[in-house]
């Protein structure tokens, strides 16, 4: 199955996530298949980028977006 999920990158107390199209069985920072944006969480107000053709193609497609994604696109 394919989620659209975070992924973490940055230093230690400083996390920056790319929204990526990863299988469900990869690792959190393993193997992605496309990333489709950003979320940075320390700046204020929190940042976030998100390719919504990609991102609507994805879910056309049967991927399936995790809650905290899903949370970040509405609120976008």
């Amino acid at each position: 199955m394919v989620k659209i999920r975070l992924q973490r990158q940055g230093k230690k107390k400083a996390p920056f996530y790319h929204i990526v199209v990863a299988d469900s069985k990869s690792p959190r920072d393993g193997k992605i298949i496309e990333q489709i944006g950003t979320y940075n969480p320390m700046t204020e107000p929190a940042t976030i980028v998100i390719d919504k053709e990609k991102f609507e193609k994805w879910i056309k497609n049967g991927a399936k977006p995790t809650d905290t994604v899903k949370a970040l696109v509405d609120k976008k």
